[in-house]
């Protein structure tokens, strides 16, 4: 039976994997083994086939960053561990994906990054809050601007174009960039912590 969720699931992996541009509703119909007819029982275009995808994407980010940081022992192996697979996704994702969701469909990326960026934002303040309890961040810190500040490190960590692969590895962005900024916000009890962790930090691809 084709379902809603079988045809995000098989739209989702065909749009991680080649982009969107050159995934149309026919090719998606086709690998599903059924006709435009039943999707458009569920959808009503293409666009709203795509939002859709992007909201169970989201959603499953999610529930594997909250699972990342309730399996941590401290707030430095969370964050660790978090950028570990903020990198991976990067790597499994097509660049094509996201340049085509914000060349073609910008409304439908500026709904998802609403969305994403107020979870983000709120599992980074959770962070900044937890690392101030344990004593590991400063308890002057503003926790708004650490966690506005992180979220635009990552994103400039995968920008392709700033910072070419051939040039700059993810390792050497990260402890360039993330892991002096977080030694900035720690505590003597952080940065002892930190230097016992920050292997945590290399991402093997």
């Amino acid at each position: 039976m084709i379902t809603r969720e079988l045809i995000i699931a098989t739209a989702s992996k065909s749009f991680l994997v080649n982009g969107v541009k050159s995934v149309t509703i026919d090719k998606i119909v086709k690998e599903l083994h059924t006709s435009k007819r039943t999707l458009y029982t569920h959808f009503n275009d293409k666009v709203e086939l795509l939002g859709a995808c992007l909201e169970e994407y989201n959603q499953e980010v999610k529930s594997e960053n909250e699972a990342i940081i309730e399996s941590a022992d401290n707030v430095i192996e969370a964050m660790a561990k978090l950028h570990q697979q903020i990198v991976r996704r990067s790597y499994e994702v097509n660049p094509n994906f996201f340049r085509d969701v914000q060349a073609f469909y910008p409304t439908v990326l500026n709904d998802s990054y609403k969305n994403t960026g107020k979870y983000a934002h709120s599992q980074l303040l959770k962070l900044a809050k937890w690392g101030i309890e344990d004593g590991i961040f400063n308890s002057d810190l503003d926790i708004e601007v650490v966690g506005q500040t992180v979220m635009v490190m990552q994103k400039l960590i995968k920008d392709k174009t700033k910072f070419p692969s051939s040039e700059f590895s993810i390792e050497r962005l990260t402890f360039g960039t993330l892991v002096p900024y977080l030694r900035g916000l720690c505590t003597l009890k952080g940065t002892q912590i930190l230097k016992i962790q920050e292997e945590l930090f290399k991402v093997s691809i």
